[in-house]
């Protein structure tokens, strides 16, 4: 019974597939967002687009911004949310200052990479990526597709070694 809630309160909600496509991702960072009840919900259902979002200091404090949670199912009125409002982010103020200046110094681009529950709070994964161009971005694919089929030709030939025996 204890492992089935460990799982529930560590999984992942949604991933940025197409951020380690688009940027050259430099260094992580997690931070905790803050959320409303029915945002939580909807999060456990996993009713969230991740793939726009991306962070910006504003005034000092790091937002979320462009991250879309669906309306809970169950939660109209009173208790709804925005599905598309700006998410403050939660850092320390160290960290929030060095990424800003990091990102500014060098064009970098702070982009949402996982959102997940960690011992039952939300957090996201942010990470400080340069964009890539074009031919960055086939050589990645291109690079990624022969990982893929060493893989496949490795695990063919251990089934094949396997059943030689």
């Amino acid at each position: 019974m204890a492992v089935a809630k460990r799982d529930e309160r560590n999984r992942t909600i949604a991933t940025n597939k197409v951020a380690h496509r688009e940027y050259e991702i430099i260094e992580e960072l997690e931070c905790g967002i803050v959320l409303s009840g029915s945002e939580v919900k909807a999060m456990r259902e996993s009713q969230v687009r991740l793939n726009d979002a991306f962070a910006r200091v504003v005034r000092g404090e790091l937002w979320l911004i462009g991250l879309h949670v669906a309306p809970y199912s169950f939660g109209h009125g009173f208790g709804a949310h925005d599905p598309d409002r700006q998410r403050k982010l939660l850092v320390h103020r160290r960290e929030r200052e060095r990424w800003q200046s990091i990102s500014e110094q060098q064009h970098l681009a702070m982009v949402p990479l996982r959102l997940y529950f960690k011992d039952g709070r939300v957090k996201v994964l942010l990470g400080l990526g340069r964009g890539r161009k074009n031919y960055d971005k086939r050589q990645v694919i291109a690079k990624r597709d022969a990982d893929l089929e060493k893989r496949r030709a490795l695990a063919a030939g251990m089934r094949h070694n396997a059943l030689r025996s």
